[in-house]
């Protein structure tokens, strides 16, 4: 063989675009190890890409400087596959803040292997089972409800469902990124990785579903700080059922309203079912009182009138 088998990257992916939210984001499953630090290529308002098959590593960073400089996603893929001499090895697509689209699927990517684009998103696959998988992701996509991260995850599903990578499954991960160009690199929406399971579809799912809580839960720290009220506490609730084994979403929406607006009645109300049957309660109930003596808490009072509301 002319390469390292580390270089391989037999994988189904999607790249897409929100077009209300102008997010961007990849998803991605494969049967190897860490399939995250190598295909997904992202940057807020600036474009996402996937490379894999024989992965050229340089067409993340090279793909991405391009799009930095307002190169549309088809030419880039055009100037990623011009460079590169072993471009008919090479499994790569693009989607730009536009939401203009472009891919590529080499001749000599391993059987069954292809990809599909459509409206803001493109599918891709190699090495698949069966050679239905990119349409497949794609019908998923279309037709999934839910954020951005919800819908490509459904594409996932949906190429394991038709038979996925014909060796299996082992790894996966998806990253979605704001359209808003004046984010940090480091700030993103989803950052999941499943780096080696037995199902990595569905731990994938399972975290998709506890970091969706976490993005439900952060709307409704917005409403509080724009005194909706009503409508903070509408979306805590939808976070705590989404994910009501995060205790810690409980936890810290219970000393906010117990501590900046003196609401230790609804405080202790959220936060006394999460606490019901934790093993660990005695422990959340100590962290109230360190809160209170390092400041955090900065009512007096705060912390001695939650615990005794819990413990009413």
């Amino acid at each position: 063989m002319k390469f390292h088998p580390s270089e391989l990257l037999s994988t189904y992916s999607i790249v897409a675009r929100d077009p209300e939210t102008g997010q961007m984001g990849v998803a991605v499953q494969t049967h190897q190890m860490c399939v995250g630090w190598i295909v997904p290529w992202l940057l807020p308002g600036v474009g996402a890409i996937a490379t894999q098959s024989l992965v050229n590593v340089s067409f993340g960073p090279v793909g991405l400087a391009m799009l930095r400089e307002g190169i549309a996603a088809p030419q880039i893929i055009e100037g990623l596959i011009a460079s590169d001499p072993m471009a008919h090895r090479r499994q790569v697509a693009v989607v730009d803040a536009n939401g203009l689209v472009g891919a590529w699927t080499g001749d000599g990517c391993i059987p069954k292997a292809g990809h599909k684009m459509g409206n803001g998103y493109s599918v891709q696959a190699n090495m698949m089972t069966n050679p239905t998988v990119p349409a497949a992701m794609a019908d998923a996509y279309e037709s999934a409800s839910g954020d951005l991260g919800q819908r490509m995850l459904a594409a996932l599903q949906a190429a394991q469902a038709d038979g996925g990578d014909i060796r299996g499954m082992q790894s996966a991960a998806i990253k979605v990124v704001s359209g808003d160009a004046s984010k940090h690199d480091w700030e993103t929406d989803y950052d999941l990785r499943v780096d080696e399971h037995a199902t990595p579809v569905d731990e994938l799912a399972r975290l998709i579903r506890l970091r969706h809580a976490q993005l439900i839960e952060g709307k409704g720290y917005a409403a509080l700080g724009d005194d909706k009220r009503e409508e903070a506490l509408k979306l805590w609730a939808e976070a705590r059922a989404t994910a009501p084994e995060l205790e810690e979403l409980a936890f810290w929406q219970a000393t906010t309203l117990a501590d900046e607006h003196n609401d230790v009645a609804t405080a202790a109300e959220i936060l006394r079912p999460a606490l019901a049957n934790d093993p660990l309660r005695a422990q959340w109930i100590d962290l109230i009182t360190r809160l209170q003596m390092c400041g955090l808490l900065e009512r007096e009072g705060t912390a001695e009138e939650l615990i005794a509301a819990l413990n009413g």
